[in-house]
């Protein structure tokens, strides 16, 4: 099973092309890893000011790497860090090669976790939302589209600029830790509690929970669960039934997971100047942070959260519509997902305070290009548009590169703003991209298949969707201009399910 392959229709057939093909079964056990990444928040948000000294002295020990395209982080302003977990098999050592693979066996670097902390000094609130690693985007400096998290092979630079200019995500700094460092704070923690309401077992990770109820967790086992995409779970143990949502159920538990570890963190960690050392040792010497992120910077942020309750701090997956075994460029890339309209608006709103831009309709020009070779259907959306008081200019024909293909809404440098009120009128698998466009028009429509345009009497109510909360679905507020090709539903999921493990009652510390 290649990197890339997961359970969300657990009846479609699984395939890849070789060109995203990863190492046979022994070298699975990274593929999930990462996790750690998100580790390093709970310990920096939580290093108190009776450490500066000695936090200073081991934040020279933390790699630091030039990361393009950042975004100006401004005094009292919120931040958004982008936390990533690589798994580069290149700075293996020989004994993780020989569990894991070496560069050679498997080539380049994905981001296996991709999240974004949002931390706001106003309000000292911290929210946390997840960016599945197979949301198919456009990738900037290509012209075609793959998973968002192939764009870390070309560098952390390319990614941070993958989700500002696909997802409209102002990035300020950025973190990063490889493979499965996060055991090691487990175990520096000596290791945490959860609790098990169900059965649960997952054959490729070696998961496998025997009993209910508050149990204890070393670093292996704790790896084993956040792992995760292939659950299965019991009432009884003896009749198991898949958990079925792959990456978005490994997400919405480690977002839970990372409640659990922060408290742990929190309870055990800082006050004991030892358990303190063995913390920071067991993540510093494999974290990579942005060379303009100073430990001035830093530390400002520890002291401001390091109150926060991890139980306050809000979490969110954004929304996604499935694709399975799918085609592009000639190309099976087996399942990925899609961006969701109106749905990542919403979350993005919520989570991370970016709402829609207040600009006028008819303040930018606008063409729309047939993607899909649907009949008529350019000139279908154009209308629609125009009926909205959007300026367009012109309508044509794209490149038809699949089946099931997302709508794309293309804008020229500075037009980011002008793309995002585009598609705010827009629902279905849509997303951004920026790039030239041949048109000359300051926004391009691309369309996909499945795409429908507001009418002018639901458009406001599609824009104020944004400031409301998502569901798994969403009622249709808005009129399809073509004829929609059939996709599975879109899911967020991300409220705890009944089998998920999740933190103690009373959580046991020690």
């Amino acid at each position: 099973m290649s990197d890339h392959q997961f359970y969300y229709n657990p009846n479609a057939k699984k395939k890849e092309a070789k060109a995203h093909s990863a190492p046979k079964k022994k070298n699975r056990a990274l593929r999930r890893s990462g996790f750690g990444a998100i580790a390093v928040v709970a310990v920096v948000a939580l290093v108190g000011s009776s450490a500066y000294v000695y936090a200073r002295s081991r934040f020279n020990s933390i790699k630091k790497v030039s990361v393009a395209n950042l975004d100006t982080q401004v005094n009292n302003q919120p931040i958004n860090i982008l936390l990533v977990g690589n798994n580069s098999r290149s700075i293996l050592n020989g004994k993780q090669a020989s569990a894991f693979g070496t560069g050679a066996q498997v080539g380049g670097a994905r981001s296996d976790v991709t999240m974004i902390a949002h931390l706001d000094p106003k309000t000292k609130k911290v929210t946390l939302v997840s960016i599945p690693r197979d949301l198919f985007l456009p990738i900037p400096g290509s012209t075609k589209s793959n998973r968002v998290d192939a764009a870390l092979n070309q560098g952390p630079g390319r990614l941070v600029a993958t989700i500002e200019q696909d997802l409209g995500i102002p990035i300020q700094h950025y973190a990063e830790l490889n493979f499965d460092s996060f055991q090691s704070l487990v175990n520096a923690l000596g290791g945490l509690h959860m609790y098990f309401p169900y059965y649960v077992k997952d054959a490729q990770t070696g998961l496998n929970i025997t009993q209910k109820g508050c149990l204890y967790l070393n670093g292996t086992q704790a790896l084993a669960l956040v792992r995760s995409r292939e659950m299965y779970y019991s009432a009884n143990g003896v009749n198991y039934t898949p958990d079925g949502l792959g990456d978005l159920s490994r997400i919405r538990r480690d977002h839970e997971f990372l409640k659990v570890l922060a408290s742990q963190v929190k309870a055990k960690g800082i006050s004991n100047p030892l358990k303190l050392n063995s913390l920071l040792s067991a993540i510093f010497p494999y974290l990579s942070l942005d060379s303009s992120f100073s430990f001035n910077q830093v530390f400002a942020l520890a002291s401001t959260f390091r109150s926060i309750s991890p139980s306050n701090v809000a979490s969110a997956t954004l929304p996604i519509a499935f694709a399975n075994n799918y085609t592009y460029l000639g190309a099976p890339y087996g399942d990925v997902v899609f961006a969701a309209e109106p749905q990542d608006t919403a979350v993005i709103d919520q989570y991370l305070g970016l709402s829609i831009p207040n600009i006028a309709r008819n303040s930018f020009t606008v063409s729309v290009l047939n993607g899909t070779g649907i009949y008529n259907q350019a000139t279908e959306v154009a209308n629609g548009l125009s009926t909205l008081g959007y300026n367009v200019t012109n309508t044509g024909n794209a490149p038809v590169y699949g089946s099931n293909l997302e709508t794309i809404v293309r804008y020229q440098p500075g037009k980011l703003a002008a793309a995002e009120r585009v598609m705010a009128d827009l629902s279905g698998p849509v997303v951004m991209g920026m790039g030239s466009i041949t048109t000359g028009t300051d926004v391009q429509v691309i369309t996909g298949n499945q795409l429908t345009v507001a009418t002018p009497s639901t458009a406001n109510s599609t824009s104020a969707s944004a400031t409301t909360a998502p569901q798994n679905t969403v009622a249709n507020t808005t009129t399809p201009v073509t004829a929609p090709v059939t996709l599975p539903a879109t899911q967020s999921n991300q409220n705890l399910q009944p089998w998920d493990p999740r933190a103690c009652p009373a959580q046991p510390i020690g």
